[in-house]
C-alpha cells in the first residue's frame, strides 16, 4: 500500500514543517463503501477532527485507526479550526471527517479547510460517498447542470420563499430533508412547483431500509403517507428543473418595474405578496423596494 502522503495533487505548497489536512468522505450508511484510501488516511492521521468523536470512533475501529479524535461540529468550528491549525503547524497530520458523507457538503469543515489553506499547511481531498450525488444519479432527472441546496429554512414561509425561487429554476436542484419534516416539505414543493413537476425521493441511502421513488410533487405526500415508516430517516430529494423558457421569463422580470406597476393598482402589501410569487424574490426584499418606490423608506407600513 502506498504512503497516503505520496497521493494526491495538493495544488499549493505547504509552508515547510506544516503537517496535511485530509478531507476524508465517509459512508453515508453502508460501511462497505470505505475505501482503501480513505481507510489508509484513517489509519496514518495523528487526529481525527469529527462531528461526533463517538459516530467516528466506530469507523476508525473498522478502519484499524488508533488517531486521537477532536470535536468539529458547527457550534465549535471556529474554535476546532484553530486547534487544527495548531496541530497542523507541529507537523502532525489530521484528517477532517463528517458523521457521513463528504465534509463541507451541509455539514461543518468549510471554515477548517479555509483556515488550513490560509495557513499554508496542504489540503487533499480523499473522495467518496456524498448522498447529494448518490440520490442525482439514481434520481433520472439530472442530464446536465443541476443547483445543489442542502436544507431549506425551517419556517415556513421562509421554506416557500426559497422553494418559489427554486421553482423558477431551469435546471433540477437537490434538497436535503430530516424525517420530521418531510410531510411538511412534500406538500410544500408541490405548492410551489406546481403537481405535475417530477420529484425524485431518496430515503436511507446505502442503508437497509432504503428507498428510492419517483413521482410527481402532487403525488409525493401520498406515497408518503402510505407507509407509516416512510417518515423514518433521512431523505435526499431531486427536484425537476422548470425548464429552459421558464428560466428565461423569470430572469426578463424587472422587479422595479413590476412592483412599480402593481403599487399604482394595489395597497403595498397586496403588490409585494403578488411580486413575490412572481419573481420568486424573498418578501423581505421586495417590501423594502416598495417603501423605496411608494416614498416611505423607513417607516412603518400600517398594511404589512
Amino acid at each position: 500500500m502506498s504512503d497516503i502522503r505520496d497521493a494526491g495533487h495538493v495544488g499549493r505548497a505547504g509552508a515547510e514543517g506544516f503537517g496535511t489536512l485530509y478531507v476524508v468522505a465517509t459512508p453515508i450508511g453502508n460501511l462497505s463503501d470505505l475505501s482503501e484510501r480513505m481507510i489508509q488516511a484513517l489509519r496514518e492521521a495523528d487526529w481525527v477532527a469529527a462531528e461526533d468523536t463517538r459516530t467516528t470512533r466506530v469507523l476508525l475501529d473498522r478502519a484499524g485507526s488508533s488517531a486521537r479524535t477532536l470535536a468539529a461540529h458547527r457550534h465549535n468550528e471556529r474554535a476546532s479550526a484553530e486547534r487544527v491549525i495548531a496541530l497542523l503547524a507541529q507537523g502532525q497530520r489530521v484528517a477532517l471527517v463528517s458523521d457521513a458523507g463528504t465534509p463541507a457538503v451541509s455539514d461543518p469543515g468549510c471554515r477548517i479547510v479555509s483556515a488550513a489553506l490560509d495557513a499554508g499547511a496542504p489540503v487533499v481531498p480523499i473522495p467518496g460517498p456524498s448522498a447529494a450525488i448518490a440520490m442525482v444519479s439514481a434520481s433520472g432527472l439530472v442530464e446536465g447542470p443541476f443547483h445543489f441546496e442542502g436544507f431549506l429554512p425551517s419556517r415556513p414561509r421562509a421554506r416557500d420563499e426559497r422553494l418559489a425561487t427554486l421553482a423558477r429554476m431551469a435546471w433540477p436542484f437537490v434538497l436535503f430533508e430530516a424525517p420530521h419534516r418531510i410531510a411538511a416539505t412534500l406538500p410544500a414543493i408541490a405548492g410551489q412547483c406546481g403537481p405535475e413537476r417530477q420529484v425524485a425521493l431518496g430515503r436511507e441511502l446505502t442503508k437497509k431500509f432504503e428507498e428510492v421513488h419517483r413521482c410527481p410533487a402532487g403525488e409525493a405526500a401520498a406515497w408518503l403517507a402510505a407507509d407509516a415508516n416512510r417518515q423514518r430517516g433521512e431523505y435526499v430529494l431531486v427536484v425537476a428543473g422548470a425548464g429552459e423558457a421558464a428560466e428565461e421569463t423569470s430572469a426578463s422580470l424587472d422587479p422595479r418595474r413590476l412592483l412599480a406597476a402593481l403599487l399604482a393598482e394595489l395597497p403595498p402589501s397586496r403588490a409585494v405578496k403578488v411580486a413575490t410569487s412572481a419573481t420568486g424574490l424573498p418578501h423581505r426584499e421586495l417590501y423594502q423596494l416598495a417603501l423605496e418606490l411608494s416614498g416611505k423608506a423607513g417607516s412603518d407600513d400600517s398594511e404589512h
